[in-house]
Protein backbone atom coordinates (compact mmCIF):
# COMPACT_ATOMS: atom_id res chain seq x y z
CA UNK A 1 0.00 0.00 0.00
CA UNK A 2 1.10 3.68 -0.44
CA UNK A 3 1.63 6.41 2.14
CA UNK A 4 -0.12 10.08 2.35
CA UNK A 5 1.40 12.19 4.90
CA UNK A 6 -2.77 12.78 6.34
CA UNK A 7 -3.37 8.87 7.24
CA UNK A 8 -0.46 6.53 5.91
CA UNK A 9 -2.20 2.82 5.02
CA UNK A 10 0.91 1.40 5.63
CA UNK A 11 3.12 2.29 8.92
CA UNK A 12 6.33 1.06 9.48
CA UNK A 13 7.14 -1.26 12.47
CA UNK A 14 9.03 1.40 14.12
CA UNK A 15 5.95 4.30 13.39
CA UNK A 16 8.67 6.94 11.50
CA UNK A 17 11.42 5.59 9.20
CA UNK A 18 13.90 7.19 11.20
CA UNK A 19 13.58 5.34 13.94
CA UNK A 20 14.21 2.19 12.54
CA UNK A 21 17.76 1.58 13.60
CA UNK A 22 16.85 1.72 17.49
CA UNK A 23 13.62 -0.19 17.36
CA UNK A 24 14.54 -3.07 18.74
CA UNK A 25 16.71 -1.66 21.43
CA UNK A 26 13.68 1.03 22.38
CA UNK A 27 11.25 -2.26 22.18
CA UNK A 28 13.06 -3.87 25.10
CA UNK A 29 13.25 -1.17 27.57
CA UNK A 30 9.86 -0.01 27.05
CA UNK A 31 7.51 -2.83 25.85
CA UNK A 32 9.03 -6.21 28.62
CA UNK A 33 10.03 -7.47 25.12
CA UNK A 34 11.97 -10.43 26.76
CA UNK A 35 9.02 -11.51 28.97
CA UNK A 36 6.15 -11.46 26.29
CA UNK A 37 8.32 -13.16 23.45
CA UNK A 38 9.31 -15.89 25.78
CA UNK A 39 5.83 -16.62 26.77
CA UNK A 40 4.90 -16.84 23.13
CA UNK A 41 7.74 -19.20 22.33
CA UNK A 42 6.43 -21.32 25.14
CA UNK A 43 2.92 -21.66 23.91
CA UNK A 44 3.66 -21.90 20.56
CA UNK A 45 6.27 -24.41 21.41
CA UNK A 46 3.43 -26.42 22.86
CA UNK A 47 1.10 -25.74 19.72
CA UNK A 48 3.63 -26.96 17.27
CA UNK A 49 3.41 -30.43 15.74
CA UNK A 50 7.04 -32.10 14.85
CA UNK A 51 8.11 -30.69 11.52
CA UNK A 52 5.41 -28.03 12.04
CA UNK A 53 5.50 -24.59 10.65
CA UNK A 54 5.20 -21.12 11.91
CA UNK A 55 4.63 -17.73 9.96
CA UNK A 56 5.21 -14.58 12.06
CA UNK A 57 2.82 -11.57 10.49
CA UNK A 58 4.25 -8.20 10.52
CA UNK A 59 7.67 -10.03 11.95
CA UNK A 60 9.79 -6.77 12.21
CA UNK A 61 13.37 -7.53 12.68
CA UNK A 62 12.95 -10.87 12.97
CA UNK A 63 13.83 -11.16 16.87
CA UNK A 64 10.87 -13.98 17.26
CA UNK A 65 10.90 -16.01 14.36
CA UNK A 66 14.97 -16.24 14.50
CA UNK A 67 14.93 -17.31 18.17
CA UNK A 68 11.87 -19.89 17.44
CA UNK A 69 13.73 -21.05 14.43
CA UNK A 70 16.87 -22.01 16.81
CA UNK A 71 14.54 -23.49 19.67
CA UNK A 72 12.86 -25.64 17.18
CA UNK A 73 15.09 -26.57 14.26
CA UNK A 74 12.68 -29.49 13.06
CA UNK A 75 10.47 -26.84 12.34
CA UNK A 76 9.43 -24.38 8.94
CA UNK A 77 9.64 -20.85 10.05
CA UNK A 78 8.74 -17.79 8.24
CA UNK A 79 8.35 -14.25 8.77
CA UNK A 80 6.76 -11.39 6.73
CA UNK A 81 6.98 -8.15 6.63
CA UNK A 82 5.56 -4.94 4.39
CA UNK A 83 8.94 -2.93 4.95
CA UNK A 84 12.26 -3.69 3.36
CA UNK A 85 14.02 -1.60 5.34
CA UNK A 86 12.82 -3.74 8.72
CA UNK A 87 13.48 -6.84 6.76
CA UNK A 88 16.87 -6.36 5.67
CA UNK A 89 17.92 -5.89 8.98
CA UNK A 90 16.21 -8.86 9.95
CA UNK A 91 17.94 -10.97 7.51
CA UNK A 92 21.32 -9.62 8.71
CA UNK A 93 21.01 -11.17 11.89
CA UNK A 94 22.61 -14.32 13.24
CA UNK A 95 20.72 -17.16 12.62
CA UNK A 96 18.30 -15.65 9.71
CA UNK A 97 18.98 -18.02 7.07
CA UNK A 98 17.14 -20.46 9.28
CA UNK A 99 14.33 -18.29 8.24
CA UNK A 100 12.01 -18.04 5.28
CA UNK A 101 11.56 -13.83 4.78
CA UNK A 102 8.75 -12.07 2.53
CA UNK A 103 7.79 -9.27 1.88
CA UNK A 104 3.92 -8.49 2.13
CA UNK A 105 0.96 -7.83 4.04
CA UNK A 106 -0.81 -8.90 6.51
CA UNK A 107 -4.08 -8.59 4.45
CA UNK A 108 -2.57 -10.28 1.91
CA UNK A 109 -0.96 -13.10 2.89
CA UNK A 110 1.14 -14.62 -0.28
CA UNK A 111 0.40 -18.01 1.42
CA UNK A 112 -2.17 -21.42 0.04
CA UNK A 113 -5.23 -21.41 2.08
CA UNK A 114 -4.75 -24.27 4.85
CA UNK A 115 -1.03 -24.43 4.83
CA UNK A 116 0.25 -23.17 8.36
CA UNK A 117 0.31 -25.17 11.33
CA UNK A 118 0.78 -21.88 14.19
CA UNK A 119 0.85 -18.02 13.25
CA UNK A 120 2.12 -15.62 15.44
CA UNK A 121 1.37 -11.59 15.61
CA UNK A 122 2.59 -9.04 17.42
CA UNK A 123 2.50 -5.59 18.21
CA UNK A 124 1.19 -5.33 14.22
CA UNK A 125 -2.74 -5.32 15.23
CA UNK A 126 -3.18 -1.70 16.53
CA UNK A 127 -0.82 0.12 13.48
CA UNK A 128 -3.87 -1.29 11.69
CA UNK A 129 -7.73 0.29 10.93
CA UNK A 130 -10.72 -1.06 12.15
CA UNK A 131 -11.12 -2.79 8.20
CA UNK A 132 -8.10 -3.86 8.09
CA UNK A 133 -7.82 -5.44 11.21
CA UNK A 134 -10.93 -7.64 10.09
CA UNK A 135 -9.04 -8.23 6.66
CA UNK A 136 -5.38 -9.38 8.31
CA UNK A 137 -7.68 -11.69 10.86
CA UNK A 138 -9.75 -13.16 7.57
CA UNK A 139 -6.81 -13.68 5.87
CA UNK A 140 -4.57 -15.81 8.97
CA UNK A 141 -7.75 -17.93 9.19
CA UNK A 142 -7.99 -18.33 5.81
CA UNK A 143 -3.91 -19.74 5.64
CA UNK A 144 -4.24 -21.49 8.92
CA UNK A 145 -4.22 -25.49 8.72
CA UNK A 146 -7.69 -26.93 10.44
CA UNK A 147 -6.52 -27.28 14.08
CA UNK A 148 -4.10 -24.78 13.52
CA UNK A 149 -3.99 -21.26 15.87
CA UNK A 150 -2.51 -18.26 16.18
CA UNK A 151 -0.27 -16.28 19.14
CA UNK A 152 -1.68 -12.56 19.08
CA UNK A 153 0.11 -9.35 21.40
CA UNK A 154 -1.01 -6.54 21.54
CA UNK A 155 -2.50 -3.69 23.62
CA UNK A 156 -5.16 -4.55 25.81
CA UNK A 157 -7.82 -2.04 27.88
CA UNK A 158 -5.72 -0.47 30.50
CA UNK A 159 -6.63 -1.84 33.65
CA UNK A 160 -6.25 1.06 36.42
CA UNK A 161 -5.82 4.93 35.91
CA UNK A 162 -2.23 5.05 35.46
CA UNK A 163 -2.52 2.85 32.30
CA UNK A 164 -5.09 4.63 31.05
CA UNK A 165 -2.89 7.81 31.06
CA UNK A 166 -0.35 5.85 29.48
CA UNK A 167 -2.21 4.12 27.00
CA UNK A 168 -3.57 7.81 25.79
CA UNK A 169 -0.21 8.70 24.86
CA UNK A 170 0.66 5.97 22.39
CA UNK A 171 -3.04 6.20 20.68
CA UNK A 172 -1.81 9.52 20.09
CA UNK A 173 1.36 8.49 18.39
CA UNK A 174 -0.50 5.41 16.82
CA UNK A 175 -3.53 7.14 16.10
CA UNK A 176 -7.12 6.86 18.30
CA UNK A 177 -8.93 5.37 15.56
CA UNK A 178 -6.55 2.58 14.71
CA UNK A 179 -6.61 1.90 18.78
CA UNK A 180 -9.85 2.32 19.65
CA UNK A 181 -10.83 -1.25 19.62
CA UNK A 182 -7.60 -1.98 21.78
CA UNK A 183 -9.16 0.42 24.76
CA UNK A 184 -12.22 -0.92 24.39
CA UNK A 185 -10.78 -4.68 24.81
CA UNK A 186 -12.53 -5.73 21.55
CA UNK A 187 -9.31 -8.11 20.75
CA UNK A 188 -11.71 -11.28 21.37
CA UNK A 189 -14.74 -10.20 19.94
CA UNK A 190 -12.56 -9.45 16.60
CA UNK A 191 -11.42 -12.58 16.73
CA UNK A 192 -14.07 -14.43 17.11
CA UNK A 193 -15.77 -12.56 14.02
CA UNK A 194 -12.76 -13.90 12.32
CA UNK A 195 -13.79 -17.33 12.92
CA UNK A 196 -11.49 -18.56 16.28
CA UNK A 197 -13.89 -20.47 18.18
CA UNK A 198 -11.55 -20.10 21.32
CA UNK A 199 -9.82 -16.94 22.02
CA UNK A 200 -7.23 -17.41 25.73
CA UNK A 201 -5.83 -14.40 26.83
CA UNK A 202 -3.14 -15.90 29.13
CA UNK A 203 -1.49 -13.04 30.18
CA UNK A 204 -1.45 -8.95 30.63
CA UNK A 205 1.54 -7.42 31.33
CA UNK A 206 1.78 -3.77 32.75
CA UNK A 207 4.34 -1.96 30.07
CA UNK A 208 5.62 1.45 29.54
CA UNK A 209 3.26 2.13 26.36
CA UNK A 210 -0.09 0.13 28.56
CA UNK A 211 -1.45 -2.96 29.60
CA UNK A 212 -0.10 -5.78 26.77
CA UNK A 213 -2.57 -8.74 26.21
CA UNK A 214 -1.63 -11.88 25.05
CA UNK A 215 -3.97 -14.28 23.53
CA UNK A 216 -4.10 -17.67 22.14
CA UNK A 217 -6.85 -18.42 19.66
CA UNK A 218 -7.80 -21.51 17.54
Amino acid sequence: MGESNADPQYIPAARWRVFSRVYDPVLALTMREGHFRAAMRDRVDEALPRDGSVLDVGCGTGTFAIAFAARRPDAQVAGIDGDAEILARARAKAGSEAVEWREGLAGELPFAEDSVDVITMSLVLHHLLPAQKREALAEIRRVLKPGGSLHLTDWGPPQDPLMSAVFYVSQAIDGFERTAEHRAGRLPALLREAGFAEAERYERLRTAGGSLDLFAAG
